[in-house]
């Protein structure tokens, strides 16, 4: 590893792409992702790599398929509405099964909404966004050195699966700047892709497609990308803060809510309330399994997030027990209002 030095959270995901390997990127300005396009303008080239200002989202995501078919390493990024738009070009990419990261900068919504920091994209990342039945790993860091170590896996795994992933934060994330130790002498070289279009030179044709119009070819299809989905399941992965032994509250919460739950949780415990964070690092696959484990010892649940409930749904579907919220839509919480919170509901 690097020495660590104070890295913005743009900067360093863009730095983090190019050591993982990734020498195609497409994308286009949307606020508050830019920077990454831009730290991409120069450093691409530094590597020998393809850098592209496309002429919209819809042909960046294009694009990054493109490369992704002849075998690169691709990477796009946008914030919210960006990546609406590119909704069609990531569902061809999961029927055709090509590998790429996507990374979403949450911003307010719905439409064209605001630049504030948000989690209102739950429910586009978790359940493929696009058209058809498909789903995207979606990986939620809460640091910038998660964000980091996010993208090296999200290359790692978009490989492995053949699929999309997307790598979800918010603007906080985004424009902090935090110690970051990134590896700068690990360049990962992507792994043998057989069934990449490099021309056909000395071998058969080859054809990677997503149209399916023969008698049961599309359901044989879709069976297929469905056992690689439940197959996924095995990555899951989380985070337990002081969740050993009986709670009388769990938060559950990512990203950026679930380390502004943390003060909250040291000021709670420091007067000997017990309360405890899950937080779910895959949002999908989900890690429902160990929710369960550690729900079981808490008396009431909390879910925190910056939107109006949406991780909350599928925290309700899980446990299937009563489950309290508490949002904050397009804002940031401060510790004080989950402090405060906590303390109402155990009344006092």
């Amino acid at each position: 590893m690097s020495e660590k030095r104070l890295w913005k959270g743009c900067d360093a995901i863009a730095e983090a792409a190019i050591q993982a390997g990734c020498r195609f990127f497409a994308g286009y300005p949307i606020t508050p992702q830019s920077q990454i396009l831009e730290y991409m303008s120069w450093r691409m080239f530094e590597v020998d790599g393809v850098f592209i200002q496309s002429e919209s989202e819809l042909a960046a995501i294009n694009m990054v398929m493109g490369a992704a078919m002849a075998g690169f390493r691709a990477m796009t990024a946008s914030s919210s509405p960006g990546i609406s738009l590119m909704q069609e070009g990531i569902s061809y990419m999961a029927g055709m099964e090509l590998p790429a990261v996507i990374v979403n900068v949450n911003r307010g919504g719905p439409g064209l909404g605001g630049i504030q920091p948000n989690q209102g994209d739950y429910f586009q990342s978790t359940r493929g966004g696009g058209h058809g039945d498909y789903r995207t790993l979606v990986l939620a860091p809460h640091t910038v050195q998660e964000a980091v170590d996010c993208v090296f896996g999200a290359f790692n795994l978009a490989d492995k699966y053949r699929n999309p992933v997307v790598i979800q934060i918010d603007g906080i994330i985004a424009q902090m700047m935090e110690s970051v130790s990134i590896s700068t002498h690990l360049y990962q070289y992507p792994p043998e892709k057989p069934w990449a279009l490099t021309g056909c030179q000395g071998r058969e044709p080859q054809l990677i497609k997503s149209l399916y119009l023969g008698p049961g070819e599309l359901t044989k299809h879709d069976w297929k990308l469905f056992r690689k989905y439940k197959e996924m399941e095995k990555e899951v992965r989380w985070e337990c803060y002081y969740t050993d032994g009986e709670l009388e509250l769990l938060i559950v919460a990512f990203g950026t809510a679930a380390r502004v739950s943390k003060s909250a949780i040291q000021w709670l415990r420091q007067e000997g309330i017990n309360v405890g964070l899950f937080r779910p690092v895959t949002l999908f696959p989900y890690p429902k399994d160990a929710l369960r484990k550690v729900a079981e010892g808490a008396k009431r649940v909390l879910v925190v997030e910056m939107n109006t409930g949406q991780m909350l749904e599928d925290v309700e579907r899980f446990l299937r027990r009563d489950v309290l919220f508490l949002g904050k839509p397009s804002d940031v919480f401060y510790p004080e209002e989950i402090y405060q919170e906590v303390k109402r509901i155990l009344g006092g």
